[in-house]
């Protein structure tokens, strides 16, 4: 009997197993178990130094990059084990926007495409860049200078156009690590918007350090705190993790009862 694969799939895209994150000898991020929900937007929130991310980095495996960084445990990706899949094929698969946009000294264009061909697109360029821009909130406004460079932009459109670029070469998830931190209240609220839209097509997993941003846009709300070790370093672990309803209204732990309400972080 024949399975549709549609069908078929979990219900969730991403995993961890037990995950810990070392940089050398030092456990930055410990025993963290998430099950990441297709299609929705899940938030990272907690204060800094507590993991968050750190784990995000985890799921496109660019802790990789960085010298005697290792995990332990393990993470899933359309339950396949990520350690044993090509690192750049992942990527391909799982986007990622920093938290200062950072568009090439290329054209706006250039800025789409270039990523596109480095990956291998041999489909109709204009199209793609078009319906890139599009997805991202930012075709209306930059359709008639496609020549001009993306550093002429403003903040908030520069990193649409960082979305943008994410978006062309057509990942499954996309991972946001504080992309608003740096902009202004309606360049933030524009990508807010923004997210809603794509989680129709996208998983996006979103670290911030602004609760209300996470109480208006997040699906899921993983909550990370941090303790400090012998060492006085501070490792991060997982609180809680539920329904943002859940972790703002109703949180079952003290620890995220006292930081969603002001108390610390």
């Amino acid at each position: 009997m024949v399975i549709n694969s549609k069908i078929a799939t979990s219900e969730y895209i991403l995993r961890t197993e037990q995950l810990s994150v070392f940089y050398g000898n030092f456990k930055a991020v410990r025993d963290v178990n998430l099950d990441i929900s297709r299609n929705k937007i899940t938030a990272f929130i907690g204060p800094s130094g507590c993991g968050k991310s750190t784990v995000l980095r985890c799921f496109n495996r660019l802790n990789d990059l960085i010298p005697g960084a290792r995990i332990e445990g393990r993470i899933t990706f359309e339950d396949k084990d990520i350690a044993k899949m090509d690192s750049i094929a992942l990527r391909r698969r799982v986007g990622m926007v920093f938290q200062k946009p950072n568009p090439f000294p290329k054209s706006i264009y250039e800025n789409i495409a270039f990523g596109a061909r480095v990956n291998g697109y041999r489909g109709d360029m204009d199209e793609l860049v078009e319906r890139s821009l599009r997805q991202a909130a930012l075709w209306n406004e930059v359709k008639d200078k496609l020549k001009q460079s993306g550093l002429s932009l403003s903040g908030g459109q520069q990193q649409r156009l960082c979305i943008a670029r994410a978006l062309a070469i057509e990942p499954e998830v996309l991972l946001m690590d504080e992309p608003c931190s740096a902009l202004d209240p309606i360049s933030t609220l524009r990508v807010e918007e923004l997210l809603q839209e794509l989680k129709q097509q996208y998983t996006i997993i979103i670290v911030t350090h602004n609760m209300q941003q996470a109480a208006r846009v997040s699906d899921k709300t993983a909550f990370f705190n941090a303790q400090a070790t012998e060492t006085g370093s501070k490792s991060g672990y997982l609180v809680e993790y539920s329904s943002t309803e859940v972790i703002f209204k109703n949180p079952k732990q003290e620890d995220t009862r006292d930081y969603v309400s002001g108390r610390f972080g």
